[in-house]
């Protein structure tokens, strides 16, 4: 019963506002066509006024009626004089339409403000922080802006004698919005100190780079001394682990210092006209750059404690947003501008927090990210565990690309374990499913992986017959072709790749040195740190076989170092060829050579790459 009477009441309610509405309308139009209204903001104003919010499709609907009705009038009314008066009427109320339209968008941001306001105060002590990431979240469907943000604090601040929290989230709203304000007039200053070869969140630790343009104009002591750990390549984990007086201020300070970096750079890079591939690459580099931070901070504090759980849920967010981006790494290309310790195995923080989130879209996409990361390190049971898993969500979130890349990944992690015939069986799984849904990208991959499974497995067989090999090249030369029809440059690169291990493997060492080198140029522009240093140690051993030594030295050296920079264990691979070059040719010889080469070595890796070269051929030997 009183479920019915609550129905009545909430119809009589409708209906009484609609009758308001229409007479507010009705008022409006009179006072047009009397003169009485000298501008478009008098009608803004009277629709803020008598709008109530909450309401605006009940207006909405009075509005339509009215302008139906006058546009039927219009359209049928024969006397001229009356129709002069109607079209007049309609005029006034399509400015009313047009006015009430902005008029909407004042009353959702009022209404946002409002409920992000009731979301912070309404929450229990302990949750209030992880209430403001949520109302802060850019991933909502109306994001707050700043000026919102910026009300909020003020807002807050009238909650402030109930308790003291909302005085520490409000002012540590103040402090941040202020910090960003002065940090965003050098947003991107960084990158004219430093050479643009070596965009990214690089530079020489403490000197150069964002983080040390950053930390110089902050004031406040927690973010500066953050931004100074960054900037001097230390970790963020024990640095998170010796905060010991943070509060509910400095929290939300550095999250709102650290969102609007991370989302104004991103902005910045998508917007760059001259260099799509650059500005793609560098936004992919900043978002993956500001999820780890996030998520090592989350590791410092303890993810069972306030803050390490609040660091965790940025980092997700920023997660969720990139993985809705067009430009989304489903392949390949995540070393690009990575510099920095640090940030060598950085991707193993995110596994952590998200083992806590259920199954979605937005994860089979991180998971993707993670599991090819992971066979690049090495770590191939755990990337098969990662794609299997992305796998699932994809297939029940209908996401076709995922579930396409994803079984491209596990062919290629079935080569690296060397087990061939699941590797072929999942490359023929995604040939199929991307041919039935027009996913080129995937059809490019799985004909190069396929390819490149039947070689590795002829090979393993002992196959020497070249006619073995013929059908496995052409898959691969197949997949070159599309991937160039595309202009996909990253899948261009593995084709070119595989092509030359291929050729390797049937003894045409200069078939192999030539799409190999350009497979190395070619995964330069797509920044993957780690197809140049497949291609690089894969180059040394087809010059070895061409006794090719000072080749192979050069390009052995360039491999084992980039690959050892992305903590890939593949390293080993021409370490082992370097060593054994130095023991036919002698060190003296040796060392000989790599001096002459050393302007062309320091050219791509850098004076100190070329230093460590040493180290890591000894690291080797203590190693055997």
């Amino acid at each position: 019963m009183e479920h019915s009477v609550f129905l009545v009441w909430k119809v009589s309610e409708s209906v009484s506002l609609r009758d308001r509405y229409l007479a507010l309308i009705d008022e409006i139009v009179e006072a047009t066509l009397k003169g009485k209204i000298s501008s478009v903001e008098q009608v803004y104003q009277m629709l803020l006024k008598s709008v109530t919010v909450g309401t605006g499709e009940i207006f909405e609907l009075a509005l339509s009626d009215r302008l139906n009705s006058i546009q039927q009038q219009v359209d049928t009314e024969k006397d001229e004089l009356k129709k002069a008066k109607a079209t007049r009427t309609l005029r006034a109320i399509k400015t009313i339409q047009s006015q009430w339209q902005r008029a909407e968008e004042q009353n959702k941001a009022t209404e946002a403000t409002a409920a992000a306001i009731k979301e912070i105060t309404t929450a229990p002590t302990g949750e209030r922080l992880a209430a403001f990431l949520r109302v802060t979240d850019s991933n909502r469907k109306h994001p707050l802006t700043l000026q919102q943000i910026q009300q909020l604090s003020k807002s807050l601040q009238q909650f402030a004698q109930a308790d003291e929290d909302f005085q520490y989230i409000a002012d540590g709203i103040t402090r941040g919005v202020a910090a960003w304000q002065r940090l965003q007039e050098h947003l991107v200053s960084w990158m004219y100190e430093q050479s643009q070869d070596s965009l990214g969140f690089g530079g020489i630790p403490g000197e150069s780079g964002p983080w040390a343009t950053w930390a110089k104009q902050t004031n406040s002591e927690l973010p500066k001394a953050l931004l100074r750990t960054l900037a001097m390549e230390e970790s963020i984990v024990a640095f998170a682990e010796q905060q010991r007086n943070v509060n509910l201020s400095d929290w939300v300070e550095i999250t709102l210092i650290l969102q609007y970096l991370q989302r104004g750079l991103v902005h910045w890079f998508d917007q760059q006209p001259y260099n799509v591939k650059a500005g793609s690459k560098l936004s992919i580099s900043t978002f993956l750059t500001f999820a780890v931070i996030w998520s090592q901070l989350a590791d410092g504090f303890g993810l069972s404690t306030i803050y390490g759980n609040a660091a965790s849920q940025v980092m997700l967010q920023i997660l969720r947003t990139f993985s809705q981006r067009q430009y989304f790494p489903l392949y390949g290309g995540i070393f690009a501008s990575f510099a920095g310790s640090y940030l060598r195995d950085a991707l193993n923080y995110l596994d952590e927090p998200l083992r806590r989130v259920e199954g979605t879209q937005e994860k089979a996409r991180i998971l993707t990210l993670l599991g090819y990361s992971q066979r690049a390190l090495g770590q191939y049971d755990r990337s098969i565990n990662f794609h299997q898993q992305a796998l699932e969500i994809a297939r029940n979130a209908g996401d076709r690309p995922c579930e396409i890349a994803n079984l491209n990944h596990l062919s290629r992690t079935c080569v690296a374990q060397q087990n061939y015939s699941e590797a072929i069986d999942y490359s023929q799984r995604a040939l199929i499913l991307s041919r039935q849904s027009g996913n080129r990208t995937g059809e490019a991959y799985a004909l190069v992986n396929l390819g490149y499974s039947e070689v590795m497995q002829a090979q393993q067989l002992q196959e020497l017959e070249p006619e073995t090999y013929e059908m496995a090249i052409n898959y691969l030369q197949q997949g070159l072709r599309l991937s160039e029809q595309l202009g996909d440059v990253q899948s261009k690169a593995l084709c070119l790749s595989s092509l030359g291990i291929a050729y390797l493997i049937i003894k045409q060492p200069e078939n192999a040195i030539k799409n190999l080198e350009e497979g190395f140029r070619t995964a330069q522009v797509a920044g993957d740190l780690y197809l140049q240093g497949l291609n690089l140690a894969t180059l040394a051993e087809a010059n070895y076989n061409l006794a090719n030594f000072e080749r192979a030295i050069y390009t052995g050296c360039l491999g084992m170092y980039l690959l050892n920079q992305i903590a890939s264990q593949e390293w080993r691979k021409p370490a082992g060829l370097l060593t054994i070059l130095q023991g036919q040719l002698g060190t003296e010889a040796f060392q000989n050579t790599l001096q002459q080469n050393r302007q062309r070595i320091i050219a791509v890796i850098g004076v100190d790459g070329y230093d460590y070269i040493p180290q890591l051929l000894e690291e080797y030997r203590r190693e055997m």
